[in-house]
């Protein structure tokens, strides 16, 4: 069956703008080749993420009707991949993916991703969390390092941490908007572990239980940005300069969650636009000055 999913009044252009300012300022230093590109693959992810995200339902017409529009996105990089015509939306994307040889896999793995968040509203276990994480956020690096161009195979270890960081950060932050959601992404194991109930959670009941629970939550998130960290190589520093200014932003944003003593019900933990454009030229002198000296 043909799905028609787009209204002719849609721009076809819109497939190369991103929408997220912690992406702005971690792309803003990149060559505009490689700026444009990291934007049709952001694109691409938002476009993605919005089909399911759109009126959250539980109804099953609803969720099969997200279902086909998905579907039509999967045909239309299945006949990118083999060469075949496609809709003129995806025609940014499949520039992006011919010069930089985006793997197929990553790509599919970003809709199986998000289309997971449909049906699966709750996570029993950090395992099954990490599964999910790994689909909308770390793959979204593995497509961003192909772009950047990488040296060493470890750098998809840190592609693939850092991602983990990213979403586990996000999760925190977005607790209560999520919870408002329908969608609970704290592994009910932890729940278990510290007491705190998901009734409670709903209800935002704000105690020692709930305190013990985010730093637990906060020490995971902060091992993965260690892991990532190691795993990049002095040397490729200025090549991932865009990856390290985003995690300079997601790290400062765990550090004001914790200094909010953990209150992310009464409001969103922001990190300010001041501080977002000091990171970034901090962290992109730093890497110059790496490659001067050597």
């Amino acid at each position: 069956m043909s799905v028609h999913i787009y209204t002719d009044s849609e721009d076809v252009g819109a497939l190369t703008t991103a929408g997220s300012t912690n992406f702005h300022y971690s792309f803003s230093f990149l060559p505009r080749e490689e700026r444009r590109a990291i934007n049709t693959v952001y694109a691409f992810c938002r476009r993605i993420d919005d089909i399911v995200d759109d009126l959250p339902s539980t109804n099953e017409a609803d969720i099969r009707r997200k279902r086909e529009r998905l579907d039509w996105w999967r045909r239309e990089l299945d006949n990118v991949y083999a060469g075949r015509q496609h809709h003129a939306l995806l025609v940014p994307l499949a520039n992006v993916i011919r010069r930089f040889s985006i793997p197929r896999q990553y790509l599919f793995t970003i809709i199986d991703g998000c289309e997971r968040d449909l049906v699966q509203h709750r996570y029993q276990t950090f395992a099954e969390l990490k599964e999910y994480c790994y689909a909308v956020a770390s793959c979204v690096g593995l497509v961003c390092i192909e772009i950047f161009g990488y040296r060493y195979e470890e750098t998809k270890q840190y592609a693939i941490n850092l991602g983990y960081a990213l979403q586990l950060t996000n999760i925190l932050r977005d607790i209560k908007a999520d919870k408002d959601r329908g969608y609970i992404y704290l592994p009910q194991e932890d729940l278990e572990r510290f007491r705190y109930s998901e009734a409670d959670l709903r209800a935002e009941i704000y105690d020692d239980r709930f305190v013990q629970l985010m730093e637990f939550q906060t020490r995971r998130a902060r091992e993965y940005y260690h892991r990532a960290r190691t795993m990049l190589r002095p040397d490729e520093r200025l090549t991932m300069v865009a990856a390290e200014i985003m995690d300079g932003i997601y790290y400062r944003l765990l550090d004001k969650i914790e200094l909010s003593g953990y209150r992310v019900y009464s409001r969103r933990v922001r990190v300010s636009a001041a501080h977002k454009v000091l990171t970034a030229l901090r962290i992109w002198v730093n890497g110059k000055l790496f490659v001067r000296k050597r």
